[in-house]
């Protein structure tokens, strides 16, 4: 497996995620961007993943098995109507895991 050379600094990238938060869909800076590809990036397996339950409407969340052919697991309780909100609470959780601490934006 190939692993970026990139890290997430938790308090050099701090500004980046705030804009994240400002803007979560969309075009973002380079710098931003730099950190999206590090949280989106490696292991599938247990990789946290929006699914679209009614169309437009609603997402749940779940994470992904790892494994090809192999449904994802749906995360009980845990519904979305507002996309934005869903991209949100899923880059805070894949900051927590990269660098190990919590967001202080919310």
């Amino acid at each position: 497996m190939l692993r970026s050379i990139y890290r997430v600094d938790p308090i050099r990238d701090l500004p980046l995620a705030q804009e994240f938060h400002d803007s979560p869909i969309g075009h973002h800076s380079a710098n931003l961007q730099r950190v999206l590809n590090v949280l989106r990036g490696g292991p599938l397996k247990g990789k946290y993943v929006l699914v679209c339950t009614i169309p437009h409407k609603k997402w749940q969340l779940a994470t992904l098995s790892g494994e090809r052919g192999k449904p994802v697991n749906l995360v009980p309780n845990i519904f979305f109507s507002d996309l934005k909100q869903a991209e949100w609470d899923i880059f805070r959780r894949r900051w927590e895991e990269h660098t190990g601490e919590i967001l202080p934006i919310t």
